[in-house]
């Protein structure tokens, strides 16, 4: 049995310019960091004794004898992707619900890819991880999402992630004073809603929108160094809460699916008892909310929302890990033992081609 364990992320600034409709004309940049929040996907062969071929649970149970009668659409997308037909049982746990706009979905995608992987003992890099997903959801599943949940997952940390017109992805760490950086985290608040959306549904109009918000995209995709040069100067910090006020202001433009009124009026609650600025996760519509204030201001901002579940957090930096790796013995089996070998091959071949 393989257990993989890949965090959620937030962003900060950028959001919108890692779509490729975007970036491959114009550039693109997210500031993001991934927190102590996980997709766990444990995995393991499953042997030819039952009825069903493959078992996979998740917030249901589906029991299938082909891997087209799968409806989990990022499980059916792997396993097709990695050409994987030998019979298999996958389950699913996570610390915070779907839809939510924390990437779930991603990381979920790459903690299947990577545990499928180490199933087949291949150790694929974090690059190659990120990629593999964001090809599965974008180009095998046909979903209208962007690029930069898929690269958080994959590397984990505070960072910049750039997306280059050729299509090239770079991940920069950003290194902050310790002091600092316990300060930053001491300002932040995150708070579920209560709504949960589908994010490819939500995005699919901002994308179509793209061409007639290019004004609004420039700035935001500006504020990713701006926010990057207040983390790591020395100034008040404050300042980077400012900005997330206006940048949520710039995104509320780029669709009329990004808030509802009901969100209009959590944030403005929020912001009357002190929130210096936040924004809501993900592409919007609904999830979870982000808010930068003085830690002397929390109180009277959880006392405004009242109702509303505080998740306490705190930022990660390894991205997805495999926790726990152990080797069925039922599996060892020549006959077993040869089909795990030929599909290990056929992976690692593909592996080695994608990277050449």
């Amino acid at each position: 049995m393989i257990i993989s364990r890949t965090p959620f992320r937030i962003s900060f600034f950028g959001g919108g310019t890692d779509y490729p409709v975007w970036f491959r004309e114009h550039g693109g940049a997210v500031l993001a960091t991934t927190i102590d929040k996980y997709c766990y996907i444990s995995c393991r062969q499953l042997p030819p004794f039952f009825e069903h071929r493959t078992r996979i649970a998740y917030s249901r149970i589906e029991l299938v004898k082909n891997n087209d009668e799968i409806e989990h659409p990022a499980v059916r997308g792997v396993l097709k992707y990695l050409n994987i037909n030998e019979g298999l049982e996958i389950h699913h746990d996570g610390d915070l619900p779907a839809r939510t706009g924390l990437g779930s979905s991603s990381s979920f995608t790459v903690g299947l890819l990577h545990t499928l992987y180490a199933l087949q003992h291949i150790m694929p890099s974090k690059a190659q991880l990120a990629q593999a997903a964001i090809h599965v959801e974008q180009d095998v599943l046909g979903e209208s999402v962007g690029c930069q949940d898929q690269v958080l997952a994959a590397h984990g940390g505070l960072c910049k992630a750039t997306f280059f017109p050729n299509g090239d992805i770079g991940y920069t760490p950003i290194i902050m004073r310790p002091d600092r950086l316990t300060s930053f985290q001491s300002h932040l608040q995150l708070y579920f809603t209560g709504f949960s959306r589908i994010a490819s549904e939500v995005a699919r109009e901002q994308i179509d929108r793209t061409k007639h918000r290019q004004r609004e995209l420039s700035t935001m995709l500006q504020m990713v160094e701006e926010g990057i040069a207040i983390l790591t100067g020395e100034g008040d910090l404050a300042d980077f809460g400012t900005m997330l006020h206006e940048a949520w202001m710039l995104k509320r433009r780029l669709t009329s699916r990004i808030t509802t009124p009901a969100i209009d009026e959590i944030y403005t609650a929020a912001r009357q008892a002190g929130a210096l600025g936040g924004k809501l996760l993900g592409a919007g519509g609904g999830g979870f909310m982000l808010l930068f204030a003085r830690p002397d201001d929390h109180e009277r901002i959880r006392m405004a929302l009242p109702g509303l579940l505080q998740v306490p957090f705190k930022f990660e930096g390894l991205g997805t890990q495999i926790v726990f790796y152990q080797e069925d013995q039922l599996m060892l089996d020549d006959v077993w033992a040869q089909s795990s070998a030929q599909t290990a091959s056929r992976l690692k071949a593909a592996l080695i081609g994608k990277a050449a």
